[in-house]
């Protein structure tokens, strides 16, 4: 079981300028801490031409990489369904903290990062695990909930703390 907190936003609103951020702080407090992006769409770690990306286009169904400062191992699903936040919490090793940017339909505790340029709703009227709100920008004025804990962008140390307090276990 990992400890998790989740990141919600819409593209552009800076939900990885953020995590990134809080990440380096966590680290700067000496926590390990792991990360997990979910993608929306087909993405590739690897080059054409590469060794590896001439296996796993041979038909490997994995393929690890490893060197002296680094390992990868890349899973290839071959039309099997896609990694469930559980399955993908199992692939870590231990840490302090999980942050999870995406899985946003999950049921864990997140913070929404919203800016009024992007042009897009609120995500939290609509779900109830978004127990934060990081913005820098006034709120609409149809939209008060004082229940929800409010950032500004550049308020990174205390992010941190509130993610580590409000992580849950999975």
């Amino acid at each position: 079981m990992q400890r998790v907190f989740g990141f919600a936003g819409w593209s552009g609103s800076g939900k990885t300028t953020l995590i990134e951020q809080v990440i380096a702080e966590l680290a700067r407090q000496g926590r390990r801490v792991s990360l997990i992006k979910h993608a929306h769409h087909g993405f590739d770690v690897d080059h054409p031409g590469k060794d590896s990306f001439r296996h796993r286009e041979a038909g490997a169904t994995e393929v690890l990489i490893s060197s002296a400062t680094r390992w990868a191992l890349m899973h290839e699903l071959r039309d099997a369904p896609e990694l469930s936040l559980a399955e993908a919490l199992g692939k870590f090793s231990a840490c302090d903290l999980v942050l999870v940017e995406g899985y946003k339909r999950e049921a864990i505790p997140k913070i929404e990062i919203w800016r009024a340029a992007v042009g897009k709703p609120l995500l939290y009227p609509t779900d109830p695990h978004i127990v934060g709100l990081a913005s820098d920008d006034a709120l609409p004025d149809a939209v008060r909930e004082p229940a929800l804990r409010r950032f500004g962008l550049s308020s990174v140390g205390e992010i941190a703390q509130f993610a580590l307090e409000r992580a849950v276990l999975l």
